[in-house]
């Protein structure tokens, strides 16, 4: 079983950037195309950003031009580097495989909140 640890959030004013890390047990990592996923308060979580084992990215339209994506494979970490922040980013931010039918067990998330 995979385990998820996110990390990195916080509180930010509008424009203002955070870079988050998610960390995986065990070596499937390197082999799983993953993504980033949000769940904002009253809304169902969303994929936000997902990349493939070999680094092809693709972006929700909400994101793109402001959100990277990027992987360490030799280091099991999935990262999310977010620039000119909204208020509506705020959320909770989660890590996990893509592509799949069955994900993984939810870490529990790291909650991002920007200010206007």
């Amino acid at each position: 079983q995979v385990q998820l640890v996110e990390s990195g959030g916080g509180l930010v004013q509008a424009g203002g950037s955070l870079r988050l890390s998610c960390a995986a047990s065990g070596n499937i990592f390197r082999i799983s195309a993953m993504g980033w996923y949000r769940q904002a308060p009253g809304k169902q979580r969303e994929l936000v950003a997902s990349i493939s084992r070999s680094g092809i990215t693709n972006y929700a339209d909400s994101v793109k031009g402001r959100f990277t994506i990027s992987r360490s494979n030799a280091q099991n970490t999935l990262y999310l580097q977010m620039n000119s922040l909204k208020p509506e980013d705020t959320a909770v931010y989660y890590c996990n495989t893509h592509g799949v039918r069955n994900l993984w067990s939810w870490g529990q998330g790291t909650q991002v909140t920007v200010s206007s």
